[in-house]
């Protein structure tokens, strides 16, 4: 791959150590990557608040160019300056999310005014609150989650039991929503038509990019469609099986060893001369 326009990742498991630390050797691969003209974005399940917040916080002097959030159902456009929305689930939809789930007492919660609302508040919970800088309110009932749309409604699970939910998942097809693993303890559910790669090539065809030119790196279900796409997909070697299955590559390294930045060092810095 020589023509490279565009290098996007995941966040959690992919560009950050376990501990959510960006380290100075990845950042220097960005920094390199955006001096040679290299565009650079992150793609994840929190909202845009949050990724908007990440450039400044890990130290760079400019913004990213790209920031997909909540799983491709919003979009920045840092050259345009310019937020676009997509698909979010219909409240009688997450209505039957809830009551889909409800064989596991999954702890569910959902991104509601700025705060996390939830089923209840425990150690996951808190974990997530801690994670997205956001402050749990507990609901009064669960009609509190489906009163208005929203781009997806999440299941805290134990890992023992999450391949017993992709199994009941996968079982359970909706026409409407999708159920994916965005973590080993974290289940989602969001519109079928919303994925990180939908809203990929929504940028991609608004700055005139080719797919080709790609390059994407991702850890789990939630990144499969993006790496599927792009011209280049590499997962973690943390990663899962199906989106190692998917990838056009695996990295030697896992995210705690600074695994994107030996990737990209290895095989587009040094042979570029970069």
């Amino acid at each position: 791959m020589e023509n490279i326009q565009l290098v996007i990742c995941d966040i959690d498991s992919t560009l950050v150590t376990t501990d959510r630390r960006l380290t100075w050797k990845t950042k220097e691969v960005i920094d390199r990557l955006h001096a040679h003209g290299v565009l650079f974005g992150i793609a994840s399940g929190r909202p845009l608040d949050e990724l908007k917040r990440n450039a400044k916080k890990w130290g760079f002097s400019y913004p990213f160019d790209i920031l997909i959030g909540m799983n491709g159902s919003e979009l920045w456009d840092e050259k345009r300056q310019e937020e676009f929305g997509y698909y979010k689930l219909k409240s009688e939809w997450i209505k039957e999310i809830i009551e889909l789930m409800e064989p596991f007492d999954a702890n569910y919660f959902i991104y509601h005014d700025g705060y996390l609302l939830c089923r209840r508040n425990d150690a996951m919970m808190q974990h997530s609150a801690k994670s997205s800088d956001k402050e749990i309110v507990v609901m009064d009932t669960p009609e509190q989650l489906y009163q208005k749309e929203n781009a997806k409604i999440m299941f805290r699970v134990t890992e023992e039991v999450m391949p017993s939910i992709e199994r009941y998942v996968a079982q359970h097809p909706s026409p409407f929503y999708k159920g994916f693993k965005t973590q080993s303890t974290l289940m989602e559910f969001a519109d079928h038509r919303v994925s990180k790669a939908f809203a990929l090539k929504k940028y991609c065809e608004m700055n005139q990019l080719s797919f080709a030119s790609v390059v994407a790196f991702g850890d789990t279900s939630n990144d499969n469609d993006m790496l599927a796409c792009s011209g280049l997909g590499v997962c973690m070697c943390n990663g899962s099986a199906d989106t190692k299955a998917i990838a056009d590559d695996i990295t030697k390294k896992s995210n705690d060893e600074d695994g994107f930045a030996w990737y990209m060092e290895e095989h587009f810095l040094k042979p570029f001369g970069w």
